[in-house]
């Protein structure tokens, strides 16, 4: 009866576990108006590095006295050119300005600007802009939805009509340049948008000088601003190839002294460009728009260092961080995907060999030797993630030659990790490496994450805030990985208990991972936890012994679907702008807009599927297992035999990984980041069962203390209890048991190969 039982009470356990990590959430309290005026003032390309006390004095006390950030412009475009910026600042959504881009270069800001009556203006691009936007790209924004949802705006240069302008092209109030003294254009209406130029260029001087001039211009926006107000300056866009991260500075009763930052990025100095519209709205106290901004309010929040300089440096030194990134983390994961498939390829004839003889003649073994190097080359091959993870504790992007740094530091951590995994006192044993690789990633990984996923942001295996996808918690790259490690660890905890407790060891490991992936406190991914729930689920069924039959996956099924279910039920009782991805979803199928949800995973897992070096490793992965691994040489099948709880683990990895991308628009990234870790153990782990096929064990009726039992680490119990196990438990750093036909004769039992009992 129990044993009937237990499947649905370890599955209703996994749900209840993904529920509670997926349904807390952060306190935040509704953004409260704060100005009776915004004054929102655009300088395209302005980056923290540009910020002087003598070149831009103006932006330097504004700095001083308000609340500063990292502003992470990212539109549909790669770069975000200026006028897609302006575009972008007024609509709250991803969007862009019509015409071609020519190898990623920006065109022009050129923009006819009309005033028909010398007041306002009136923009005759706008109609097909907003076609443009509406038809032809997924995120269905609105031009002008920021200027809609106020009386009257007021814009001043043809950047800011950009971004002023309703959707039918009309500006309310309009001037080409600021005026000497703008107050009463500034004080005209609840809204002011400012185009203070562009900051351009790679020339240090150029540059300067550009700086000062917009910095003498927001003098004069501040001289004239209107009583409690809010002023907010940004770098709107970037100007070429490599995106940056750029200036935000708010300054205004309530925003004093602080760092800026969003529930859109819930990362602490971090705002995106889609959040200065509805930061605009909520200051004044203005409702959303019913067509939801892809943004959210803004805030100011403390621990923001008191000396400016120190201050300032932390977003220069993240933009230095996040360029250097871009630069290294392709080149990063090229590498590591050649060097797997050379791994892959050198292991197939040690594969072949690995299986010693028990007769006198064969072909000839591999040299232990050789064995012991590739052994020690696979070992730092699953480990090169977890080093370059760790790489981003030092600041190797301050150097001149970022890649040189990284490369060095990243080599000095993978050969520490691997000497250690070297050293650790079961290494000889089968499992050995596979449990120590995999606890010590775990270990990496989480502690990361639980202390604010610092190693994560715009770390070369990370993200980057460039990129605007994730801000905070588990990257791609990241759930991976971790979801292979942590599971791993789980079955080589399992392997090491009794048959019937392995299910319960796979649960508690594998709920706290789900925990860890979809908190919003820690991992802060739904799609994730809902991925491993369905995993942990699968290793918890088939980790005592059997197959993934259609019996057990329906389990993993209905728990991963509970866990979903039970997930919307509760993001849905939230408020709007409160909702998680999933919530989201379901709002917009409900309102008829969930294709446009639809077609952008669609988009981004083709990209990614195309682009992507870590697809090469997904693939490589798979066709090693299959075309190698699992065949009758290859050994996995008969370590699936053995180890059963491991067998587990990497299915529940496949199950997780898979899921987790394709839900997640991901495509194979998360199955490659998973491949980079579990196809090296998996291989190392069946060249040591081939190498041990032919051993003689003592039968099943041996146990620890009786006669003729060997001492020490020679033979080991895996914990099934059943015919056989103690001799499929020979560990492959271990001499084979003593005694031969003539031993097995004294105990009335015939002699049992470990091979003969891992087929049955």
């Amino acid at each position: 009866m129990l044993r009937r039982v237990a499947p649905i009470l370890l599955t209703l356990l996994v749900v209840v576990l993904g529920v509670t990590a997926l349904a807390a959430r952060p306190y935040a309290p509704s953004p409260r108006p704060s100005a009776d005026f915004v004054v929102l003032v655009g300088v395209a390309g302005l980056r923290w590095d540009d910020v002087d006390p003598q070149r831009t004095p103006t932006l330097w006390r504004m700095a001083q006295e308000g609340s500063i950030g990292s502003l992470s412009v990212r539109s549909v475009h790669r770069p975000t050119c200026p006028l897609d910026g302006w575009l972008t600042l007024g609509a709250g959504s991803f969007a862009a300005w019509t015409g071609s881009r020519p190898d990623g270069l920006c065109p022009a800001d050129e923009v006819t600007v009309e005033r028909p009556d010398g007041i306002g203006a009136y923009l005759p691009e706008q109609d097909s802009v907003v076609l443009h936007n509406q038809d032809r790209l997924p995120w269905g924004t609105v031009p002008g939805a920021l200027s809609e949802s106020v009386r009257c705006s007021v814009a001043v240069g043809p950047g800011a009509a950009v971004a002023a302008a309703r959707p039918f092209g009309r500006v309310d109030r309009y001037a080409p340049t600021l005026p000497e003294d703008p107050t009463e254009l500034l004080g005209s209406c609840v809204l002011s948008i400012v185009d203070l130029g562009t900051v351009a260029g790679t020339d240090p001087a150029a540059r300067a000088a550009a700086a000062r001039e917009a910095d003498t211009q927001l003098a004069r926006v501040l001289a004239g601003r209107p009583p409690h107000s809010l002023v907010i300056v940004a770098g709107v866009a970037d100007t070429e190839r490599p995106s940056r991260l750029h200036v935000a500075i708010a300054d205004g009763p309530g925003w004093e002294n602080g760092w800026l930052t969003s529930p859109s990025t819930a990362r602490q100095g971090y705002l995106q460009l889609v959040d200065l519209a509805p930061t605009a709205l909520a200051a004044l106290g203005r409702p959303m728009p019913d067509r939801a901004f892809l943004g959210r309010p803004a805030e100011s929040v403390g621990g923001r260092p008191a000396d400016l300089p120190a201050a300032i440096a932390e977003p220069a030194d993240a933009d230095r961080e996040a360029a250097a990134q871009q630069e290294v983390a392709g080149g990063f994961f090229t590498v590591l995907a050649a060097v797997q498939v050379a791994l892959a390829v050198a292991v197939l004839p040690l594969l072949r060999r690995a299986r010693r003889h028990a007769g006198p003649h064969g072909p000839k073994p591999v040299s232990p030797r050789l064995v012991a190097i590739v052994e020690v080359l696979l070992v730092a091959a699953a480990l090169a993630m977890p080093a370059a993870l760790l790489a981003e504790a030092a600041p190797w992007w301050r150097y001149a030659h970022p890649a040189v740094s990284f490369a060095g530091l990243t080599g000095v951590l993978l050969a520490a990790a691997t000497l250690l995994v070297r050293l650790v006192p079961g290494y000889r044993s089968t499992l050995g490496p596979l449990g120590a690789v995999a606890g010590l990633t775990t270990l990496a990984i989480g502690l990361d994450v639980i202390t604010g996923a610092r190693l994560q942001l715009n770390g070369v295996v990370g993200y980057s805030a460039l990129e605007g996808g994730r801000y905070a918690g588990l990257g791609t790259v990241g759930l991976g990985v971790f979801v292979a490690a942590a599971l791993l660890t789980a079955g080589w905890l399992a392997q090491r208990v009794p048959r019937g407790w392995r299910p319960v060891v796979m649960v508690a490991m594998g709920g706290i991972a789900v925990v860890v992936v979809g908190s919003p406190y820690l991992g802060a991914d739904s799609i994730g936890a809902i991925a491993l729930t369905a995993g942990v689920s699968v290793a918890a069924a088939i980790s005592a012994g059997g197959w993934l039959t259609l019996t057990r996956l329906a389990w993993a099924a209905m728990a991963g679907l509970a866990v979903t279910v039970g997930f919307a039920v509760v993001d849905m009782g939230r408020l709007p702008a409160e909702r998680g991805s999933l919530g989201r979803f379901l709002a917009a199928l409900g309102d008829g807009t969930g294709g446009l949800t639809v077609q952008r995973s669609s988009t981004s897992n083709f990209e990614t599927l195309v682009n992507s070096p870590l697809t090469v490793l997904a693939l490589a992965g798979a066709l090693l297992v299959w075309f190698a691994l699992l065949r009758p040489w290859g050994g996995l099948m008969r370590l699936f035999g053995i180890y059963p709880a491991i067998r587990a683990a990497m299915a529940g990895t496949g199950v997780a990984v898979v899921i987790g991308g394709v839900l997640g628009g991901a495509a194979l990234d998360v199955a490659g980041a998973a491949a980079a870790l579990v196809v090296p153990m998996a291989a190392l782990s069946a060249l040591r069962v081939l190498d041990h096929a032919a051993d003689r064990t003592r039968p099943a009726g041996d146990r620890p203390g009786d006669a003729g039992w060997p001492d020490g680490p020679v033979a080991r119990h895996d914990g099934d209890g059943g015919p056989g196990a103690a001799g499929a438990a020979v560990d492959a750093g271990a001499a084979p048991a003593q005694g031969g036909p003539e031993a097995g004769a004294g105990h009335g039992r015939t002699v049992r190969s470990s091979a003969e009992v891992a087929t049955g």
